[in-house]
């Protein structure tokens, strides 16, 4: 796990071959919020199966681009495939920077019921009054919540503000206490500011290099538009609105990677509070420092 761009895909490929290699048949499964949609592959860096280099993927591609996202629903299908794997002997290896899907997937953690005029009001006002306006509301409600929360992301001030009026307590007071339901070793990835800046403004040149422009184009005529959660993906709701002629291309570019790196600063903050997580940085020696945590964490041998 750890912030976007701290090369975590290209990791659990080399983990998942030297255990393999060792004897101990491992694959990934993925928790990328946004790599669970079918078409989104430029925008969200995913990787190509001959990037895979063998090693078997679960959950990636399963929702269409209009569906809405479902953390339950993520958190049942991630296990069906983890204890699957585990009754066969496989090694499971999670990896996502989507904290809550992470934590949904390993950790004891339930999630409050849903209640469908509370939230079409909910969406409603974020339709007339905007994301800004909800996001104010709910820093007075739960100042927590509405720290770990971007301001643009009116997905989920919606849910935290339905938890709230729901349950009558903070949205925050519905995660849990840091304690998993697997046996788990958990690997964080980082490095110096500097150094993930630059990354991300990489990446984000590549993706707009690679297509990205094309693929929203695509994405638009399957329903990307009606998507709730897949159009306000970092990358595409930008492209989107370079599409309809609010920013030009240079303009989306530059704003993705703005974007991205103020993502990046709240992920940091979300893994920082997991007191399991061993941080580690890259470096040349990188995937053998991670395979030993997995020994000295677990039976793998």
């Amino acid at each position: 796990m750890g912030a976007t761009a701290t090369g975590k895909s290209d990791l659990a490929i080399a983990v998942a071959r030297a255990l393999t290699e060792s004897g101990h048949a491992a694959e990934v499964v993925n928790a990328d919020s946004m790599q669970l949609y079918r078409g989104m592959d430029i925008g969200t860096a995913k990787l190509s199966a001959a990037e895979r280099q063998g090693v078997p993927h679960h959950l990636l591609d399963i929702w269409p681009v209009r569906h809405p996202a479902s953390v339950a629903e993520y958190q049942q299908r991630s296990r069906a495939v983890i204890d699957a794997m585990l009754s066969d002997d496989r090694v499971p290896i999670l990896v996502g920077g989507s904290g809550l899907y992470v934590r949904a997937a390993l950790d004891r953690l339930e999630f409050p019921g849903t209640d469908d005029a509370l939230r079409a009001e909910l969406e409603a006002r974020l339709e007339a009054e905007g994301s800004q306006r909800l996001h104010s509301e709910l820093a007075g409600l739960d100042p927590a919540a509405a720290t770990a929360i971007l301001p643009t992301n009116g997905r989920r001030i919606v849910r935290a503000l339905e938890v709230i009026r729901l349950t009558g307590a903070p949205f925050t007071a519905s995660l849990p206490a840091f304690e998993s339901v697997y046996d788990v070793t958990f690997i964080g990835l980082d490095g110096p500011n500097d150094w993930l800046d630059r990354r991300v403004d990489d990446r984000v040149d590549r993706m707009f290099a690679a297509g990205l422009v094309d693929e929203v184009v695509r994405l638009v005529e399957v329903g990307l538009r009606e998507g709730r959660t897949a159009s306000r993906a970092l990358g595409y709701q930008q492209v989107l609105a370079h599409l309809d002629g609010l920013l030009t291309i240079d303009e989306a570019r530059a704003e993705t990677a703005r974007a991205t790196r103020r993502f990046v600063r709240r992920q940091r903050s979300w893994f920082r509070r997991d007191p399991r997580i061993h941080w580690l940085e890259t470096g040349p020696e990188l995937r053998d420092r991670a395979r030993q945590l997995c020994v000295a964490n677990s039976t793998v041998t």
